[in-house]
């Protein structure tokens, strides 16, 4: 058969049309009401944010008195995190696939710049682990190795930056990869003691991961003929990752950045082809680009193990680009293992940390979340033990659970593998269920983990089905944690108003982005709008 070479631009159909400007109009209006919904959380968060110990903005005038008055300062960041979800659900109308006329790249970049810049400069929100990542980086500066001895044992119980972190944290020893940490020394040589200039820091590293998001996603997309705009709306803009990755300054940002650029680098000189096609010869620098993403994608793992997965589908991948035979799969895997094997033991060595991070990747486990399947499981199983008179065994059945979860999880990454590897799926695919399978069955789900599914699936399923379901999800998940990243205990009245109060706030609000752009809300024959992610489904092969 002939060679199948397919360019980007065909491969992703026809371009839309750019928006009209009654359309520019209702764009600005979604923009406004984001940023507003981000201001709203950045003050929020000054009283109901999770703070350190001592925390600098009771010395500050004026804005001291949102601490003295935290359920004003919660209903305030809950109106914020309700607007930035309807805002974001409204800009989904402007990237849906199938629309004639579409937001562009630029377009929506833009309102990322808008919705994540006032929450640069803020206390954490939704997790307090931005806290231990610097105490252990501080461990790492002091010349010490995190991956055996605690922040406690390290810097001491009246350390400023070991009092900040969570009591759980404090006596353990991290699972993070050496590539983080030799950076978050660097990183404490700088900020010393001040938690302040720590976080901003951290929260820096952060915003790398999402720039990497950004420019990855967007370019995976239109190889995978998903409409750029689409992928950047759902993997991007998405409430988790404003919420989570940037005001929450989570590590896996940084992570899932370099896993999707080097996946993106990969491809590169990777000529498309079709099942069935003789394959082309190599193309130039095709090989040093394949090895170029197998490096870049390692630095991920050096980050969080779980870019790893990134590894066995970026070799089906460029197995598929062969002859697509078991022999190819080898032929692929094998140097791209050397490559990894290489980097790996260079960042380990060179960064003067080791290999103790393996050591502790069962850290994790310690936490059992509320919002995992397997950990609601267990509890259930010690429900049921306790009601036929056997005693509570949750304790007992949660490690065997989480073997079963990630065993599970293996076998679904290998079925995905195999699968992919027959043409029956896209590898990237294939990734983004496997990964989404290894973080909802484990016990330490958290509402971010499912990024490392939703980004990558974001850049190459087109089905309606699955942008409804990644849709509801995120919606779900963003507004499933409190601010200040734990509970409210006895407190519950002043959560009952604080939502009260947001909800007529956001009301307002929402009166008047009716009253000025009405066809966000409406159609022209008066009806609602259905569902922003809703639209006529594309291929997901």
């Amino acid at each position: 058969m002939a060679v199948s070479r397919i360019s980007a631009p065909e491969i992703a159909g026809t371009p839309a049309l750019p928006l009209e400007e009654g359309e520019r109009r209702a764009l600005d209006v979604v923009r406004r009401l984001g940023t507003v919904g981000a201001l709203l959380l950045a003050a929020g968060s000054l009283g109901a944010g999770a703070a350190p110990v001592l925390n600098p903005v009771q010395d500050i005038p004026v804005l001291r008195l949102f601490v003295r008055i935290p359920t004003v300062s919660l209903a305030v960041a809950f109106a914020g995190m309700a607007m930035m979800v309807i805002a974001w659900l409204l800009l989904g109308r402007f990237a849906r696939p199938g629309n004639a006329r579409m937001a562009s790249n630029r377009q929506l970049s833009r309102t990322l710049a808008m919705w994540l810049t006032p929450l640069i400069a803020i206390p954490p929100l939704f997790s307090r682990d931005v806290y231990a990542y610097l105490a252990q980086s501080e461990i790492v500066h002091r010349g010490m190795d995190p991956y055996s001895l605690g922040p406690a044992a390290a810097l001491g119980v009246g350390d400023p930056l070991t009092a900040n972190v969570s009591l759980l944290w404090r006596e353990t020893s991290p699972p993070y990869g050496p590539l983080y940490f030799r950076l978050g020394g660097w990183l404490a040589g700088v900020s010393g003691n001040n938690t302040i200039l720590g976080v901003l820091l951290h929260r820096g590293l952060a915003l790398i991961g999402v720039a990497l998001i950004v420019w990855a996603a967007a370019r995976l997309a239109k190889r995978f003929g998903v409409p750029p705009a689409t992928a950047l709306w759902l993997g991007a803009i998405n409430p988790l990752v404003l919420f989570h990755l940037v005001a929450g300054a989570h590590n896996d940002s940084l992570a899932i950045g370099l896993m999707m650029a080097g996946l993106e680098l990969g491809l590169r000189r990777l000529p498309a082809r079709v099942k069935g096609d003789s394959p082309p010869p190599l193309a130039d620098g095709e090989l040093r680009w394949i090895a170029l993403g197998t490096a870049v994608i390692t630095l991920g793992v050096a980050v969080k193990l779980y870019a790893i997965v990134a590894l066995p589908f970026f070799a089906v991948m460029v197995a598929r680009r062969w002859h697509g035979k078991v022999a190819d799969l080898v032929r692929a895997a094998l140097p791209m293992f050397v490559v990894f094997a290489v980097v790996l033991v260079a960042v380990c060595l060179g960064s003067g940390l080791g290999f103790g991070w393996v050591a502790n990747l069962g850290t994790p486990g310690l936490v059992r979340s509320l919002l995992s399947p397997v950990a609601e499981l267990a509890s259930l199983g010690g429900l049921l033990g306790i009601s036929l008179g056997l005693g509570n065994h949750t304790e007992g059945l949660v490690p065997i659970l989480n073997v079963l979860g990630y065993a599970t999880a293996a076998a679904i990454t290998l079925k995905f593998l195999w699968a992919s590897f027959r043409w029956r799926y896209r590898p990237i695919i294939g990734l983004g269920v496997s990964l989404g399978a290894v973080m909802v069955l484990q016990i330490t789900l958290q509402p971010w983990y499912l990024l490392w599914a939703v980004i990558p699936l974001a850049a190459a399923a087109g089905t309606s089905r699955f942008r409804v379901a990644a849709t509801a999800v995120s919606v779900v998940l963003s507004l499933a944690t409190y601010p200040n990243g734990g509970s409210y205990g006895g407190s519950s009245f002043v959560v009952v108003q604080a939502i009260v109060a947001a909800l007529v706030v956001v009301v307002l609000a929402m009166l008047l982005v009716a009253r000025s752009a009405p066809q966000l809300v409406r159609r022209p024959d008066g009806t609602w709008f259905a569902s922003a992610s809703a639209g006529p489904p594309t291929s997901a092969s």
